[in-house]
């Protein structure tokens, strides 16, 4: 028995690969399904299942696509209706894999369809738990988003939850080895651990939904206690996932058209495409097409993507480094973002040799921010979440957060400069592209964010740890 942990940081995503005897199962794949393929050949072996913990809203599955090119069946738990064919299987049914066997534990909550697969090794005891967005490191997914007006509420949906870890997830072994779907950075829940894999004893001594002693009624007002509005985009993945998707690489071949300046220009004018620039902050900073939005591929570019454009439909047109063309069609795809219509042949540096047209971002270093404070009291503006604003932040600086920038835009000044930063200057960047794109230019970014604002020695708050806020 083999099983792989195929982990993706910028969507803080794990699929899993497991291989007995010859026959595969994937859980929860990507978008892009090759390295599935490639790894089973690998193995010399034949992906036999594809299991899916439930309709993910964060990004798009491979199932579908993986389905077609294997032949292998689609399995959810009960509940599910997609709109291809699929085994629904029933709580408690098991699938044979070479030696061992996969056992589906419907674990409603965090959607109704949710469902947990239990690993059982050749002599029948229990290995591994694959619990998609039920159980985290750290949390539980969270249960406002399967919410259907009048009939279910996230105190429901919680209910359920609560049930689900107790009667089915629980009463398994510590030494049970929990494989989640989901990693700190996902908005699919609160305080995950940075870890991406632990004991099931463990997470039973220190995941808060876990306390033995907690009842339905504590475990609701905690899971529910501080969600965030989840992103704009996650209903359209979720249909996605439920009804089907073109296929990789169609939608490949559409975004990796190379167009020359000229062209760009005409089909970004023609198509109303938001132009998306993928470059590292310092090269927008110094140059970039006006009224583009900055979203840089070294973050977390997908999530950013679908929570500030949030249309999926909305076609995009970009402007990369050279050679990473392809990433970044790719990485927009799995969060649903097909309607990529081409790059930018020769990236910006052919865009200027074109005499277009171009903008820059006015920045400072932290030293200067520092210097600047101290002569001239401008406005600073936060744009880090709400919980490191209150951890910690520069005196008097107004917190706007990146995620929710259009509730704010009436708070920036028209009639003189302000200052932008975040914890390191890639949120920051994102934020001024936004601002100068809503015709907003008197913005000055602080390279570094925060980090660097505090090795400056500019005056902040007295620090206090997130977890007590």
């Amino acid at each position: 028995m083999n099983v792989e942990q195929i982990y993706t940081g910028c969507l803080a995503q794990g699929a899993y690969y497991i291989e007995s005897n010859g026959d595969v199962a994937i859980i929860d794949p990507l978008r892009e399904v090759k390295p599935y393929l490639n790894r089973a050949k690998l193995d010399d072996a034949k992906i036999k299942y594809i299991f899916e913990t439930h309709f993910h809203a964060d990004f798009v599955s491979g199932h579908v696509t993986l389905a077609k090119e294997t032949g292998a069946p689609i399995i959810y738990g009960p509940n599910a209706n997609p709109s291809f064919d699929a085994i629904i299987a029933e709580d408690g049914q098991e699938f044979k894999l070479g030696n061992v066997t996969i056992i589906a534990l419907h674990t409603p909550g965090h959607t109704m369809e949710s469902t947990t697969y239990l690993l059982r090794d050749e002599n029948g005891k229990d290995h591994a738990i694959f619990s998609g967005d039920t159980l985290f490191l750290g949390d539980v997914g969270r249960p406002d988003l399967a919410q259907k007006m009048g009939v279910l509420t996230e105190k429901d949906l919680a209910g359920f939850l609560y049930d689900s870890l107790r009667e089915k997830i629980m009463p398994l072994a510590d030494d049970v080895i929990v494989y989640p779907a989901h990693g700190a950075g996902s908005a699919c829940g609160k305080n995950m651990m940075k870890e991406t894999v632990d004991s099931l004893g463990n997470q039973k001594q220190m995941n808060y939904a876990l306390r033995a002693d907690m009842t339905k009624e504590e475990f609701i007002a905690e899971v529910i206690d501080g969600l965030l509005p989840p992103p704009q985009y996650f209903p359209a993945n979720v249909k996605l996932n439920k009804e089907g998707y073109d296929d990789i690489e169609e939608v490949l071949s559409r975004g990796t058209q190379a167009l020359s300046p000229n062209a760009f220009e005409v089909a970004a004018n023609e198509t109303g495409a938001v132009v998306l620039d993928v470059r590292h902050q310092d090269d927008f900073a110094n140059g970039h097409i006006p009224r583009s939005i900055f979203i840089g591929l070294d973050g977390s570019f997908a999530p950013w993507v679908g929570a500030l454009i949030a249309d999926v439909k909305q076609p995009i047109l970009l402007v990369t480094d050279e050679g990473r063309e392809e990433e970044a069609v790719t990485r927009l795809s799995r969060v649903g973002f097909d309607n990529t219509l081409g790059y930018l042949k020769g990236g910006f540096e052919a865009w200027k040799k074109a005499a277009k047209e171009y903008d820059v971002v006015s920045s400072v270093t932290a030293t200067q921010f520092k210097n600047d404070l101290e002569e001239e009291k401008l406005p600073v503006f936060d744009v880090r979440k709400e919980s490191e604003y209150l951890s910690e932040h520069v005196i008097d600086a107004n917190n706007t957060p990146l995620d929710f920038l259009n509730n704010h835009l009436a708070e920036f000044p028209e009639d003189k400069p302000f200052f932008v930063h975040c914890a390191g200057g890639y949120r920051s960047m994102i934020a001024s592209s936004i601002l100068k794109s809503r015709g907003i230019h008197n913005l000055i970014d602080v390279k570094g964010g925060f980090k660097a604002i505090k090795e400056a020695g500019v005056p902040a708050t007295d620090y206090v740890c997130p977890s007590t806020l």
